[in-house]
């Protein structure tokens, strides 16, 4: 397991506030009330070691497979539904929604290897990640990817909690399935828009891995 790029900031900051907050409790506190002293020293342990836990990367063998889509994040299967997409598409499209939790491992994969050929940001609210309007306005990063077997959109969707959404492609660029997508903060969801007809090969309420599940074949 190692420990994601975009966690460092955020880690050092909950390291730092960990060490100052009991140096002032143990000087403070621990001789008058010594339990409330442990109790504040277990809680910050708790906070920090899920910070360093919620950034983390763990080893996989990831899929690696042309004729099939695979989940882009972990989480629970949440939606899948045939929807109009009023975007890029503009078309019905199958609806694949994974919904990630804060205790989830929040890298965002690619699904499959291809070209970039859209990429947006929309600003918007931060509705709970299952709400139905999520998808449409909450604020969000959509890219499309494409290859010589299918073309799908990939939307990554914060929610009431997620803050901000760390997105790695741009358009033109060439990407390897399984790869790193990008990156949302403190749960949320990804949306995955595939063609009519496409063999979904997950379940509502199934548990995926990001970069393992097959989601999809083409």
């Amino acid at each position: 397991m190692t420990i994601h790029r975009e966690g460092y900031p955020s880690i050092a900051i909950s390291a730092v506030l960990f060490i100052i907050i009991n140096l002032l409790s143990f000087a403070f506190i621990s001789a008058h009330i010594p339990i409330l002293a442990w109790l504040i020293f277990l809680v910050t342990l708790f906070l920090l070691l899920f910070m360093i836990s919620f950034f983390r990367i763990p080893n996989r063998k990831l899929t690696i497979n042309p004729a099939e889509v695979i989940c882009p994040a972990d989480g629970k299967v949440v939606v899948i539904e045939e929807t109009d997409d009023v975007e890029y598409f503009h078309d019905r499209r199958i609806q694949v929604s994974i919904f990630m939790s804060p205790a989830n491992v929040h890298v965002n994969r690619n699904p499959i290897s291809g070209e970039v050929v859209y990429n947006q940001y929309h600003q918007g609210k931060y509705l709970v990640a299952w709400h139905p309007k999520s998808s449409t306005e909450n604020e969000r990063h959509s890219v499309v990817l494409t290859n010589d077997r299918t073309t799908i959109l990939v939307k990554q969707i914060a929610g009431a909690l997620a803050k901000r959404i760390v997105n790695y492609l741009s358009i033109g660029q060439k990407v390897e399935q399984g790869r790193e997508l990008g990156f949302i903060k403190f749960g949320s969801r990804v949306d995955v828009l595939l063609p009519p007809g496409t063999k979904i090969n997950v379940h509502i309420g199934q548990v995926v891995q990001g970069g393992v599940t097959v989601l999809a074949t083409v």
